[in-house]
């Protein structure tokens, strides 16, 4: 049985356009919310996409939340956000 080499999946999988362009989006949206004042560096508050899109930015979208509350449900089509 040949070994997985997971760390060479990671990388190809992290180098993917679409899944490099999520991340800036993630970041911006961070970003946008630290110079409005309602976020700072390690206060353990993420920045929640309401409707799941990471690639929508827009003020309506964006909410902060604890860390907990956003990570607590699995992302998948058949999981509804709360």
């Amino acid at each position: 049985m040949a070994h997985r080499d997971y760390k060479k999946e990671r990388a190809n999988y992290d180098g993917k356009p679409s899944v490099m362009a999520k991340n800036r989006s993630r970041k911006k949206a961070r970003h946008l919310l630290e110079k409005q004042g309602k976020v700072r560096k390690f206060d353990g508050k993420d920045v929640d996409h309401k409707n799941g899109n990471a690639l929508d930015n827009s003020p309506k979208n964006l909410r902060v939340t604890s860390a907990r509350a956003n990570r607590s449900y699995p992302r998948n089509s058949k999981a509804g956000k709360r």
